[in-house]
């Protein structure tokens, strides 16, 4: 299945950050609107869906290692989202966060018992990245899926991204990619997940990123990612030479280039392309060709 971002449902959907691409279930039973504006958003806002949001960002920085205690992620939480004061009865509990883990257990197909109490977040934590940590492919690509997904959420600047939030860019630049180098593993994954950094931390994306794509990736998608802004620069002229000639000496500058160019064509609204899951899937069984019979892990991601 294929999809555009078109329509003022969608664009509805996201100006107020909605996380249904992990809450397929929809807002709970006894959810009501907002009496006034929500600090942080530009209109109403379901009370019940902010803390329920609240509650799962602080639940991603505790499952993505950023944070080891609840209240310190639930803190943060409300600093990268609202930026303001929050009701009292709008701060998600240590239960709600619990609830938000064990739904990406669910939805990322962790193995059994990777969440086991919040109470023990730190714990909690390790034992939910053990799997991707030795190196199991399913777990490497559901882990980049809970990287992405948030990106829905993330809403890019207007002036040089029409198309509106990070993750319909990612999946446009994917797509593009694709089109150029459909057998590159490396050069896909960076077109995929060179934003991811954006949902961690708006100031410094790039090394947020890197920082959380970790081993997962390989030292060749690592530089790609890491040195895309500067390719743009090649592009349009305003590097200085002696750092193009620094990037001319790597081995795949060429195709640091053409990620570039996919980056500037990938803003534009109302084009389709394909969901997560499909990219991820397509990049999953090129990594099972390449390594033919072998484990696809087998090669190092270190």
């Amino acid at each position: 299945m294929q999809y555009s971002r078109t329509g003022s449902a969608i664009a509805a959907r996201t100006r107020v950050g909605s996380c249904s691409s992990l809450n397929d279930g929809g807002s709970p039973e006894g959810t009501h609107l907002a009496g006034g504006t929500v600090p942080g958003y530009g209109g109403a806002m379901t009370v019940s869906k902010l803390r329920r949001q609240l509650a799962w960002h602080a639940a991603r920085l505790i499952w993505t290692r950023q944070e080891t205690d609840w209240f310190q992620a639930r803190s943060r939480a409300i600093r990268e989202l609202v930026r303001g004061w929050v009701p009292p009865k709008d701060l998600p509990q240590r239960s709600d966060i619990r609830e938000q883990l064990l739904r990406m257990e669910t939805q990322f197909a962790q193995p059994s018992g990777a969440v086991s109490d919040v109470s023990s977040p730190a714990e909690a934590r390790s034992n939910a990245t053990d799997a991707t940590l030795l190196g199991r492919s399913e777990d490497r690509w559901s882990y980049f899926a809970s990287l992405l997904y948030p990106l829905e959420n993330v809403r890019l600047p207007r002036r040089i991204h029409p198309e509106g939030d990070a993750l319909y860019h990612s999946l446009q630049v994917f797509e593009l990619a694709r089109a150029e180098m459909p057998y590159d593993e490396d050069f896909l994954l960076a077109a995929l997940l060179h934003a991811v950094g954006e949902a961690l931390d708006r100031k410094e994306p790039v090394e947020a990123g890197l920082a959380a794509l970790e081993s997962r990736i390989s030292k060749r998608t690592a530089w790609l990612i890491a040195h895309l802004d500067e390719a743009q620069g090649c592009l349009d002229t305003t590097i200085g030479s002696r750092a193009r000639r620094r990037l001319e000496q790597h081995e795949s500058f060429q195709e640091l280039l053409t990620l570039a160019r996919c980056d500037r064509r990938g803003r534009q609204r109302g084009v389709v392309v394909p969901t997560v899951q499909e990219a991820l899937d397509y990049l999953r069984e090129l990594a099972g060709a390449c390594e033919g019979d072998e484990d696809s892990e087998s090669r190092s991601w270190w």
